[in-house]
């Protein structure tokens, strides 16, 4: 498990995957996401620009990152 602290409002959540080195690039980030391969609160998310805010937890791969202010 990882965690994320916000430094803003929100982070996106191609960015999270890439900050939490869950993807190597932006350009993987896009590829799982579209691919359905991420949920956010449990639910599927194919929106890689989905904003993501303190509470969010994400899950990709057996992984999971906790969104934290």
């Amino acid at each position: 498990m990882s965690e994320i602290k916000l430094n803003s409002e929100y982070i996106k959540l191609g960015q999270a995957l890439k900050a939490s080195g869950l993807a190597a690039s932006g350009v993987e980030a896009k590829i799982v996401i579209q691919n359905g391969e991420v949920t956010v609160n449990g639910n599927v998310c194919t929106e890689r620009g989905r904003k993501l805010y303190d509470g969010d937890v994400v899950h990709y791969n057996g992984e999971t990152i906790n969104i934290m202010k």
